[in-house]
C-alpha cells in the first residue's frame, strides 16, 4: 500500500515538473507603465491646468483659516467674549469652507483620473496581449502579486514602450 502511494506520488511529480518548467511567465507593473506613459504625462499637465484655479481657492481658504486660528490663539485671551466668539465663528466657517473646497476638488480630480484609467484600459490590455504574444509567454502577472522577479522577466519597460507608440 505504501509503495503504491509512493509510486503514484513519484509519477505525479515527474509529470508536473516538465509542465512547470515549460510555463513562461512575465511580470509587469501596470501602474508604473501607465502613469509613466506619454498619455499620462499629457493628462497630468491638462489636469493641473484645469484645476489650478480650484487649487488656488483651496490654498487661500487654508491660509485664511490658519491666520484666523493663529489670531484666535494669540489674541483670544485679550479679547472680550463676544469678539472671541465672533473670531471663533469666522475660524470655524473658514475651516468648513476649506474642507468643502478640498473635498470637492479631490472628488473632481479622482473622477477625472478614473475616467482616464477607463479610457486607457483597452490600450493597456492590447499592449499586454502584444507582449504576451511577442515574448511567447503563457502568463503575465502584475508586479504587486510577485515577491521577486529576475530583471529579464520584468516587462514593464517594454509595456511602457508599447503604450507610448
Amino acid at each position: 500500500m505504501f509503495r503504491l502511494r509512493a509510486f503514484i506520488a513519484l509519477v505525479a511529480m515527474t509529470l508536473a515538473v516538465p509542465a512547470v518548467a515549460e510555463t513562461r511567465i512575465g511580470v509587469v507593473d501596470l501602474r508604473q507603465a501607465l502613469f509613466s506613459s506619454n498619455a499620462a504625462q499629457a493628462f497630468s499637465e491638462q489636469l493641473q491646468q484645469e484645476f489650478s484655479d480650484d487649487e488656488e481657492s483651496v490654498r487661500a481658504a487654508q491660509e485664511a483659516a490658519r491666520q484666523l486660528g493663529e489670531r484666535l490663539e494669540k489674541d483670544g485671551a485679550m479679547m472680550n467674549e463676544s469678539e472671541r466668539n465672533e473670531l471663533n465663528t469666522q475660524f470655524q466657517e473658514k475651516v468648513q469652507e476649506f474642507n468643502f473646497l478640498r473635498q470637492r476638488l479631490d472628488t473632481a480630480v479622482s473622477g477625472r483620473k478614473q475616467a482616464f484609467l477607463e479610457q486607457a484600459r483597452p490600450s493597456v490590455d492590447a499592449a499586454v496581449q502584444e507582449l504576451l504574444e511577442e515574448q511567447n509567454l503563457d502568463l503575465i502577472l502584475p508586479s504587486e502579486a510577485v515577491v521577486y522577479v529576475k530583471p529579464d522577466l520584468n516587462l514593464t519597460p517594454q509595456l511602457l514602450e508599447k503604450l507610448n507608440q
